[in-house]
């Protein structure tokens, strides 16, 4: 068994997320490393498969261009919500990151653009949506499954 990153195993990472210009949105280096499971939807999809192969120990820097990483965004996802929707007692306030829940239990995040007295103007594309990012990773650690999952070498 070899000491790279395969579909289904838990990694242990160290990971930053930041512009192409060097502003920072997110980094565990300097704290305590991140751990999940690919493929159980932890950590973007799009990003997971950038630790596809990577070793153990090595440090890997991806600049990546919106569409490989969180990709453009999409105006269909901005919605308006009458204010009436929101459940009694939330504060609904521009410029504010909330978390909506669907019919089926699924938790979604959404900012809100705009509220006027009647709605609130919701944008549902992640925040760094037509953002391209550079992606810096460390795998400490793997974990391999006990049963690889379908699709997995």
């Amino acid at each position: 068994m070899s000491d790279i990153v395969e579909h289904g195993d838990t990694v242990t990472v160290h990971y930053r997320l930041s512009s192409q210009n060097g502003n920072e949105f997110e980094s565990t280096f300097g704290g305590e490393p991140a751990s999940f499971t690919l493929g159980q939807g932890e950590l973007a999809e799009s990003l997971e498969r950038w630790l596809i192969g990577l070793p153990v120990g090595e440090n890997h820097v991806f600049l990546l261009e919106a569409g490989q990483a969180f990709g453009q965004c999409d105006p269909a996802l901005v919605q308006r919500i009458p204010l009436a929707d929101f459940p009694a007692g939330m504060r609904v306030e521009a410029h504010t990151l909330m978390e909506f829940s669907l019919p089926n239990g699924t938790r979604l995040p959404g900012t809100v653009l705009e509220k006027t007295a009647s709605e609130a103007v919701v944008d549902f594309n992640h925040p760094l949506c037509d953002c391209p990012i550079q992606f810096e990773v460390e795998v400490l650690a793997i974990r391999r499954p006990e049963i690889r999952p379908p699709g997995s070498r």
